[in-house]
């Protein structure tokens, strides 16, 4: 289950939110770093918090953008002495460019050199393939899926999945890499959720016919949730498992989808 760090100092309210769903079927959490390049409180230091709460384990992702070699070193070994021991390298989310939120971008690595040095410092290291189906970019992925396999990577975390055929283009073109594949899961909560998510997220298609069926619903939540279910079932019949990412904090949903 991937989680978004609070913004801010207190985490207690979201830790209890997560400690509550410790029942449901689900092996652990996904802890993300900044996304959308926005500040949020660390992900280590909350990864660590989660662990501590929950009893569950929590994969820590690690950016190229925020932290040069030196920092990010640091960061590593770090993780390893509060007990986590599992990262995703991830290149990150392009930073923010204007006036009020003026970021600049390190990349003193590529995600390719973040995976070997993850990989010494005794971290499960795993990466995230993004087929980038808006420019039919399955090819290239699946050479820089080689690359990071071959730098160390032992799983695999795929972008949202929508549909069958997607699904099966991942499978075939996968085969020969002999790691763990695991599809990305997000739930629609709406026509208007959907169509930003194709529209506006590198990375992300959404079907023609589920933009369709998620406008002529009366309830774009149940649909949503119901499209997830059957995203779940086919990841358990082509993938080693599934990363179910709730929109905006929906840990509601989960209940139904699991």
């Amino acid at each position: 289950m991937e989680v978004v760090p609070p913004a801010g100092a207190d985490g207690q309210a979201l830790l209890d939110k997560l400690d509550a769903l410790t029942r449901l079927a689900f092996d652990g959490f996904s802890v993300a770093s900044n996304p959308v390049a926005k500040p949020r409180m660390s992900a280590m230091v909350f990864s660590h918090l989660l662990q501590e709460k929950t009893g569950k384990p929590a994969i820590l992702h690690f950016t190229v953008r925020d932290h040069n070699r030196l920092g990010l070193q640091a960061e590593l070994w770090g993780a390893r002495a509060l007990g986590l021991d599992t990262i995703i390298a991830v290149t990150g989310d392009p930073s923010a460019r204007n006036k009020e939120n003026k970021t600049t971008t390190i990349n003193d690595l590529n995600v390719f050199e973040l995976i070997q040095m993850a990989t010494q410092a005794d971290l499960c290291t795993g990466a995230v393939l993004d087929f980038r189906p808006e420019v039919d970019g399955l090819e290239n992925e699946i050479y820089r899926i080689e690359k990071k396999a071959a730098a160390g990577a032992r799983f695999i975390v795929t972008q949202p999945v929508y549909d069958r055929e997607t699904a099966q283009r991942l499978k075939e073109g996968l085969n020969h890499i002999n790691i763990p594949i695991l599809m990305g899961i997000l739930p629609l909560l709406s026509h208007k959720h959907a169509s930003f998510l194709h529209n506006k997220v590198a990375g992300i298609a959404v079907p023609d016919a589920l933009q369709r069926e998620m406008a002529a619903t009366n309830d774009p939540v149940a649909t949503g949730i119901q499209q997830s279910r059957q995203m779940l079932a086919l990841a358990k019949e082509l993938f080693s498992g599934a990363c179910i990412m709730p929109p905006f904090d929906r840990f509601d949903l989960l209940p139904e989808i699991l």
